[in-house]
């Protein structure tokens, strides 16, 4: 048995990879949620161990590690723009929660970290396709603070024997996403309510999708695998906002109204991935197509139905 921690267990990610995990058997796991955007019943909590904590709490991480083998680190401050409004929350969050979660790791001596990282925000705004060797210049707090994790990944890596890796995720899409602010779920949720959606800039702006069901068990493919530094997933192929909502269009069966307004500072115009080292060193062959993943996930917020409706903080983001 594999006993292994799930940071942020209770989000989008982390539900599906402690679900995959549970399935798969073989794993004892553990998850260390503070349910900010999670929610721990939406866990099987008969199949898992569950802490509500911080990362930034030495008691909490304490009580969250002992005993583990590995760690998935999935939590963190994710909205782009959100981190451009407030730099210093999302520092906290994801720079100094992610330091005391690794100094943590070293001292109790776990064996291997596999950290959520990503591709477009850590690299900015370059000719796609992105790939691993390129030189990181990020566009917003967010990216810097993705860039800063890797770094002190590496860091623990060389000076303490750390085995881990920076799994720099795509637009991950998929069922049980509600609470995420990412296009596909966003304009899932104004679709429910009757809305137009809202595209900022013309649409033509590009982004690697990946189905969330191939991206976990690629996570469960890198606890087991020496594989160290950063490693991109995603689909390796760039897909329009205009093409993801034609998509939607035709798995919906509706005819959608889209509203135009200004592109937004800090985003990234275009970027999708290179997977060739996640194919050699993990395997990873990503196998559900971009219109039958997004028909699951249409399929799931319509059975969630008024319940899904958006959030009026909700802001549609490309990650």
């Amino acid at each position: 048995m594999t006993n292994v921690l799930v940071t942020g267990g209770a989000g989008f990610i982390g539900r599906h990879l402690v679900d995959h995990l549970t399935k798969q058997g073989g794993y004892v796991v553990t998850v260390l949620d503070n349910e900010s955007m999670g929610d721990r019943t939406h866990l099987d909590l008969s199949r898992i161990r569950f802490v509500h904590g911080d990362l930034r709490n030495r008691g909490d991480l304490g009580s969250a590690l002992e005993g583990q083998d590995a760690v998935v680190h999935l939590a963190a401050d994710t909205r782009v723009m959100d981190s451009i409004e407030d730099p210093a929350n999302n520092f906290d969050n994801n720079v100094v929660g992610s330091f005391k979660l690794l100094q943590m790791c070293q001292e109790l001596g776990v064996g291997r970290v596999v950290a959520a990282s990503t591709g477009g925000a850590i690299l900015g705004d370059v000719r796609p396709p992105v790939h691993e060797r390129m030189t990181p210049r990020p566009t917003s707090p967010y990216g810097a603070s993705k860039l800063m994790l890797e770094g002190y990944l590496s860091a623990f890596a060389s000076s303490y024997g750390l085995s881990s890796c920076a799994l720099r995720f795509s637009n991950i899409y998929g069922p049980r996403s509600f609470h995420k602010g990412s296009v596909v779920a966003h304009f899932y949720k104004q679709i429910i309510a009757g809305e137009p959606l809202v595209v900022y800039g013309d649409g033509t702006q590009a982004r690697d999708f990946l189905y969330v069901g191939d991206l976990v068990e690629a996570i469960r493919t890198a606890i087991h695998r020496d594989v160290l530094g950063p490693c991109q997933l995603g689909s390796g192929e760039p897909t329009t906002v205009n093409e993801i909502i034609r998509l939607m269009s035709t798995v919906t069966g509706r005819d959608l109204k889209v509203v135009h307004e200004d592109f937004r500072p800090g985003e990234v115009r275009e970027t999708w991935c290179q997977i060739d080292r996640a194919r050699e060193t993990l395997g990873f062959t990503p196998t559900t197509t971009l219109e039958d993943g997004l028909r699951r996930t249409w399929d799931w917020f319509r059975d969630q139905g008024r319940d899904a409706s958006p959030r009026p903080e909700a802001q549609p983001g490309l990650d």
